[in-house]
């Protein structure tokens, strides 16, 4: 199975800086492919779409400067987008669709909801409605 066009969300979570490791591992070694790693802001209802809030730009752009200097360390190129949306999970398809990727690739990490594992609301709608492969890569902690 080759890949040429990963797409890898990130949320600012451990899980990032190795989902996009396990991607450059996963790419077409004889044309190297592309990574794109997206991070969504969900805008509320009553705000316009374009809307700017200035303190989840920073927090975005500083998520996706440290995932592009952990790209780097490792060799690995990589293109990053920042996204506002309604909706995290729509936006991340969405963005598969237009960009015509092979794989979305997603780093979860272990969460509890009413005491039992969660997967969330995001990953269960990207796994349904995604128009390629979804891997999930389950971060560890201990």
């Amino acid at each position: 199975m080759e890949f040429h066009k990963i797409l890898v969300p990130v949320a600012g979570t451990e899980a990032d800086e190795r989902a996009v490791e396990l991607a450059d591992r996963l790419l077409a070694k004889k044309n190297r492919g592309e990574i794109c790693a997206v991070y969504v802001i969900s805008i509320e209802r009553a705000l316009p779409l374009d809307a700017e809030i200035e303190s989840e730009i920073r927090k975005a752009e500083d998520i996706l400067n440290h995932i592009e200097s952990a790209a780097e360390k490792q060799g690995c190129k990589i293109e990053t987008d920042l996204l506002q949306a309604r909706e995290v999970a729509p936006a991340i398809v969405d963005e598969a669709i237009e960009r015509e990727v092979d794989l979305i690739l997603i780093g979860v990490t272990y969460k509890r909801r009413f005491g039992e594992f969660s997967l969330g609301d995001v990953v269960p709608y990207v796994l349904k409605n995604a128009p390629c492969r979804v891997i999930l890569y389950h971060q560890h902690t201990p």
